[in-house]
């Protein structure tokens, strides 16, 4: 699984259905590693820290893999790295095979996966429509939440290698299918 892009985003304030919203969802790419902290990316905005941010959901990962299924649902819209909220844009990252409390190797960092995100309105503002909550969840594409077991800079090109693959867990698949 190879890191394509590492996205950042700042504080936006956007209006939507007559009320103003903050948000950090709005990410983009950057062209520098980025610092993974024990609770959150350095420099990237977390605006809600009761579902974004924190020692369970320091940094989220999703599979451009996924980008082709939202892209033929919504043609209009240009989808760069980052589009789904994502601090790491991977090749593929595979959520049917991917087990709660596994841990990984990326760049200096070690990871530890520990749940599946669940999609907010937040989403349907960045996509114009609150139906890609429904359609997100219809799917099992939830990108996964990191724990930072050991901080430290990732670039793109990193691998994400394996260190031990948990056995007796679920698949975060199989955790988001729990939520919906």
């Amino acid at each position: 699984m190879k890191l394509l892009s590492t996205n950042i985003g700042e504080r936006k304030t956007v209006t939507w259905k007559n009320k103003t919203v903050e948000t950090g969802i709005y990410k983009q790419a950057t062209n520098t590693p980025i610092f993974l902290g024990e609770e959150d990316v350095v420099d990237d905005a977390v605006v809600d820290r009761k579902y974004h941010g924190g020692i369970d959901q320091a940094v989220y990962g999703y599979s451009f893999k996924h980008y082709k299924y939202f892209q033929k649902l919504y043609p209009d819209l240009e989808f760069k790295f980052g589009m789904l909220g994502e601090n790491l844009t991977f090749d593929d990252l595979n959520e049917e095979e991917i087990t709660v409390g596994s841990t990984y190797k990326l760049g200096e960092c070690i990871l530890e996966v520990t749940k599946p995100r669940q999609p907010c309105s937040k989403l349907g503002i960045k996509f114009g429509t609150q139906k890609i909550v429904k359609q997100f969840w219809n799917t099992s594409y939830s990108g996964i939440y990191f724990k930072v077991l050991k901080t430290g800079f990732v670039k793109a090109g990193d691998a994400l290698q394996p260190i031990q693959k948990q056995k007796n867990t679920p698949t975060i698949a199989e955790v988001y299918e729990t939520k919906k």
